[in-house]
């Protein structure tokens, strides 16, 4: 992590052992961004987009995932208190009906059910039903276990891997279709963060079967690295009263806001990113991180926009640093987890294992060949009939300079050392 972080992380980070602070500097913004109520940010390409995250923290048994609980706890404390007042009013109307039976005086259901924390064993209907009566508001769920969402599978086993998708896509809508008169019928808008846990060897598994189908580009992952054996037991700090008051005014200023924020700064640090890994890709000449990159910078950006409004739109220089950070952990995560896996996929499973994409032009020699090229593309799991193009591109940017037909130099600058 960079040193100095924006004030709202370092808060929520500070009473985080080290080992578990990226982890938690991740999973906190699907919880941030369920306090946004239709609040809207325009991204490079004019699309209007919403604080759509969600995160998913992949590690291995015992590594210590519940780090996470404390902070998403005390950020939520305030829904929670608001969702347990209706949460009772639901309840008592509930009881009321029963008593009356099929008497056709029943009560209407209550206006104003704004429950917005989902259980972690629901179902569409009910999930349906949340989303329809959040008046704009994000619904959200903690999963400690990532196969909890296998009660949304529906009759064609992918359906919650569609409401993944549906989630972070802008403008979607979610629901279902019923005759029956006391069956839930409706189709908000898709609004819906949520946090999840898993192992790695159980995440990879999860989405072995839709690796290019986009769940995994829509969601943010996170780690925790394994500790050396006999390491002395983390200590966290108190979440106690002056934490919870540090936490207050960027919880109120999520709340109040309202409508389209303007944030030019995120706008223009998303260009820089994009124009950054889109360096990295043409050095790397790896299509899967390449893809990946897209959506994993809007994902960056949003965070941006999170931090900005939380601090009273006000923009702070660590923002840039920190964002970046967590775009480059984002996408590390994603191509050592599914990198080998989606370019097996692409290739139709063609036996590939590497971890992750290189910078091909640092594995080169100072002065090189087509030839040499063309054997560290394939040492890299590339295909030798690419190699005339990747130099032509490389000549463009000025990464190189040619010397003979068939011989090249490269050229020493900042972005390539």
């Amino acid at each position: 992590m960079p040193e100095k972080v924006p004030k709202l992380i370092g808060l929520l980070t500070s009473r985080t052992p080290q080992m578990y602070k990226p982890a938690v500097a991740h999973a906190v913004f699907p919880a941030l961004g369920t306090h946004l109520k239709e609040v809207r940010f325009l991204y490079t390409d004019n699309v209007e987009h919403e604080a759509t995250l969600m995160n998913i923290l992949m590690a291995g048994t015992g590594a210590g995932k519940g780090c996470i609980d404390k902070p998403i706890k005390h950020i939520m404390a305030n829904i929670r208190r608001r969702d347990a007042e209706n949460e009772k009013r639901e309840r008592e109307w509930k009881k009321d009906c029963q008593k009356k039976g099929a008497n056709k005086d029943k009560l209407v259901r209550p206006e104003g059910l704004v429950i917005q924390i989902i259980d972690p064993d629901m179902t569409k209907p009910a999930l349906v039903t949340r989303m329809d009566e959040s008046e704009g508001h994000f619904v959200y769920v903690k999963l400690n276990e990532l196969d909890l969402f296998d009660q949304l599978k529906g009759t064609t086993g992918k359906q919650h891997f569609q409401l993944m998708c549906l989630a972070f896509d802008p403008d979607s809508e979610y629901g279902q279709t019923r005759i029956g008169t006391q069956s839930v019928t409706a189709r908000p808008r898709c609004r819906f963060n949520w946090n999840a846990c898993t192992t790695v060897q159980k995440g990879q598994r999860y989405f072995r079967n839709v690796l290019t189908d986009g769940p995994i580009s829509r969601i943010n992952f996170c780690t925790i690295p394994e500790s050396e054996i006999g390491i002395e037991q983390p200590v966290y700090g108190q979440y106690d009263a002056a934490f919870d008051e540090a936490l207050k005014p960027y919880i109120d200023n999520l709340c109040a806001a309202r409508g389209f924020v303007d944030c030019p700064q995120a706008t223009k640090l998303a260009k820089k990113l994009q124009q950054e890994c889109a360096e990295f890709a043409r050095l790397s000449q790896d299509e899967v991180y390449w893809n990946l990159s897209f959506r994993a910078c809007v994902i960056a950006w949003l965070k941006a926009c999170v931090l900005y409004v939380a601090n009273g739109c006000k923009w702070e220089k660590t923002i840039e640093d920190f964002v970046r950070w967590s775009l480059n952990y984002d996408l590390w995560c994603k191509m050592q987890f599914f990198g080998d896996a989606i370019r097996q996929a692409n290739n139709g499973d063609e036996r590939i294992g590497r971890r992750g994409p290189r910078n091909l032009l640092e594995l080169l020699p100072d002065t090189f060949t087509i030839e040499d090229a063309a054997r560290v593309r394939q040492q890299q799991g590339l295909q030798e009939k690419g190699t005339s193009h990747m130099i032509t591109m490389w000549k463009s940017r000025n990464y190189v300079s040619q010397i003979t037909d068939h011989s090249f130099q490269k050229l020493r600058f900042k972005s390539c050392q």
